[in-house]
């Protein structure tokens, strides 16, 4: 999948190419459990891992592809800036380039801003820092995430490069159809996390219903649906045989169950929502 930031002339800029597919590393912050998880996604076959900076493993995943053996260019790295460290221009740039360390990378393919700065003045400094990062090579792309529409609008005035992505919370219960639309017109695309809303709908009676009738598992409906709306799916696990069971998710042909998925919206946030903020 093609990504690249929109400049004010209305231009694109930076373009990068992005796997639609690839690893959430959330919550794996056990002593090499993000490392092995990592490897045997790369096993499977996985050419995109996403970390952060609040989940405490960028080292690990730097380790686990350096150990791997693949080449550093056939991996796409998402990292992100945590939201407490936003909160100037000098702080972001130094808080990539510790990632940048902690990973024990020459650049991240995509960074994010984790979410808007609590204090609004400081997402234009935060963001001015993101596009310095960009220009200098240390990252090849920029976006955010977490962002609401309200936020996306405001950065059209003091944004050169409008970000590629938003990641937000993303899946069959929260379609969030008038965001979805926001992100697009911004010239960004959906990078969605928490396919099953944190493992809180895994077992949907609807869901297994369809999964059913799909001859599939449930959580492989739920990611396919993210995927086939266009969006970065980025599902997390640490248990091997559901790292390959969820690449196998693209497999699954879900359009003749499609009405009945999208029937399961009920806009259900199962965590932390910060696109609704000032």
């Amino acid at each position: 999948m093609r990504i690249s930031h929109r400049t004010p002339e209305g231009n694109e800029a930076y373009p990068h190419e992005i796997p639609q597919f690839g690893l959430g590393v959330f919550l794996m912050s056990e002593g090499g459990e993000c490392k092995s998880s990592v490897l045997n996604a790369l096993d499977a076959g996985y050419t995109h891992i996403d970390t952060a900076r609040v989940y405490a493993n960028e080292s690990e995943v730097g380790q686990a592809i350096k150990e791997s053996g693949v080449n550093r260019d056939s991996v796409f790295i998402t990292t992100k800036l945590r939201r407490g460290h936003a909160t100037g221009y000098e702080d972001t740039l130094e808080h990539c380039k510790k990632s940048l360390e902690l990973l024990d990378m020459e650049y991240i393919d995509l960074y994010l801003v984790h979410a808007p700065p609590e204090d609004p003045e400081h997402r234009m400094p935060v963001w001015k820092a993101m596009e310095h990062c960009l220009e200098q090579g240390w990252v090849k792309a920029i976006g955010v995430s977490n962002y609401g529409a309200a936020h996306l609008e405001a950065m059209k005035d003091y944004a050169s490069y409008m970000p590629c992505v938003n990641q937000v919370e993303f899946n069959p219960w929260l379609q969030r159809p008038q965001l979805k639309q926001a992100i697009e017109d911004a010239g960004a695309k959906v990078m969605a996390y928490s396919p099953l809303a944190r493992g809180h709908k895994v077992d949907d009676p609807q869901l297994a219903e369809i999964a059913q009738r799909l001859g599939c598992t449930p959580a492989q409906v739920a990611i396919k649906f993210c995927y086939d709306q266009g969006c970065i799916t980025i599902p997390k696990s640490s248990n091997p045989e559901r790292i390959i069971e969820n690449l196998a998710s693209l497999e699954v042909d879900i359009s003749e169950e499609m009405d009945a998925i999208l029937a399961l919206e009920e806009n259900y946030v199962s965590g932390w929502d910060p696109t609704t903020e000032p």
